[in-house]
């Protein structure tokens, strides 16, 4: 009796599930749209958020979907577009959950040999903005997964077969071998080392500082790269000749070095005679150290001569006459005395300053010099000189005296 009443509840059961994959779109597809006790409450009213995937692994439909671990929600559907080879994974979500816009996507599975579930959680930098909605897609690049226990698996299968482990020993054996009998090297070398990181700790204000300088530079450098690239143009031609000019060039470099050479040998042997030239030259040295203020004195009444600075200060705003009488050698007056009139006679003098007599340049000899035209000599002066100036007012010896009340010949100075 009991056998025929199971036949009957899995063949009742068979034609159910056969009536809903022949069903039409109100019925169930398959297993996978049939509730499943424990399942994630959605509510009535859920809101629809697709993920879109590189790999889903062995993620299946009906998977819940979880926030900080809690279901919120289930998978509903996996499909691979006809135009990409992302997997999109379609989720409902309870209405009451909210999730910021820029959510994240994770696959991540409940124990080492637990099922697999979608993980949603904010953006790792923690910037978190907006709401997910109703029909919201999170793109390929805010999805991720955890590796799988077979990828786990492998790579240690790798590690400990083929892997670093044997070179791991190779590696501790060579060290111990290195180490053994240096210990006191080594321990001074950690001592350097520890000096070095505290140095380098201590400057790395100047060290960021140096970088910083080393960026700017390189920033300069970069917004005159066109300057630099026209330099280095106009370079090659001369690197160029240089190159072309190199046989040249060393020939120079040895004519140097050879005169260098042979000016060492001079100066080895000319060093005596040079420290006695020096030495014969201290004293004028030490003369025209003496001279101190006066050598440029007596430059300066030489440059201006007959009248020096201080002549000019005290006859500034008056007038001063000069007598300049040049003879040549045999006596014969080349220039006679000059006069403002002209006359040959001697020049109005200020009733102030006396002219100053100027040495005649040259010394006479026995030709005697004649007086100019329409100039009388006094007595008393010998051949060839001018006669001395005569104070203001006075008349010079010899010269006749106009009869009184007659107008003077003599045009007295005045203050111009």
């Amino acid at each position: 009796m009991r056998r025929p009443i199971v036949k009957a509840a899995v063949a009742g059961l068979s034609l159910a599930v056969l009536a809903g994959c022949s069903s039409g779109s109100g019925g169930y597809r398959g297993v996978y749209d049939m509730p499943l006790p424990g399942g994630a409450d959605v509510g009535d009213d859920p809101y629809k958020v697709t993920a879109q995937f590189d790999n889903v692994l062995s993620l299946v439909p009906h998977a819940a979907v979880r926030v900080n671990d809690v279901a919120v929600g289930r998978v509903t559907d996996i499909t691979l577009p006809d135009d990409g080879w992302q997997a999109e994974v379609t989720m409902v979500i309870d209405r009451d959950v909210r999730l910021p816009a820029n959510a994240v996507a994770r696959l991540e599975q409940s124990s080492l040999l637990g099922e697999k579930y979608v993980q949603l959680m904010p953006p790792p930098n923690g910037t978190a903005s907006g709401t997910l909605r109703d029909g919201a897609v999170i793109g390929v690049d805010s999805t991720n997964r955890y590796p799988e226990v077979e990828e786990v698996f492998g790579a240690m299968s790798m590690l400990l077969n083929g892997g670093g482990i044997n070179q791991l020993r190779t590696i501790t054996r060579e060290l111990n071998r290195a180490l053994e009998g240096n210990e006191p090297q080594v321990r001074s070398m950690l001592r350097r080392v520890e000096q070095l990181t505290s140095t380098l700790d201590e400057h790395s204000g100047d060290i960021t500082d140096a970088l910083d300088a080393v960026d700017r530079l390189a920033a300069t450098l970069s917004s005159r790269r066109q300057q630099i690239n026209v330099a280095l143009d106009d370079l090659s031609p001369g690197l160029r000749i240089l190159e072309e000019q190199r046989g040249q060039l060393m020939t120079m470099l040895k004519a140097l070095e050879d005169l260098g050479e042979v000016a060492t040998d001079v100066l080895d042997r000319s060093q005596e005679n040079m420290v006695a030239d020096l030495r014969a030259l201290a004293p004028i040295l030490q003369r025209l150290a003496d001279a101190g203020t006066a050598l440029p004195k007596s430059l300066e009444v030489l440059l201006t001569y007959p009248f020096t600075d201080e002549v000019l200060n005290v006859v500034k705003g008056d007038y001063l006459n000069v007598y300049l009488t040049i003879t040549a050698v045999d006596g014969t007056a080349i220039i006679p005395p000059i006069s403002p009139g002209g006359s040959g006679g001697p020049a109005p003098v200020s009733a102030r300053h006396a002219p100053l007599p100027l040495p005649s340049v040259g010394t006479p000899r026995t030709t005697p010099q004649a007086p100019p035209t329409g100039e009388s000599t006094p007595e008393g002066t010998p051949p060839g000189q001018v006669p001395p100036p005569t104070a203001p007012g006075t008349t010079p010896p010899g010269t006749p005296t106009s009869p009184p009340g007659s107008p003077s010949s003599t045009p007295q100075g005045g203050d111009d």
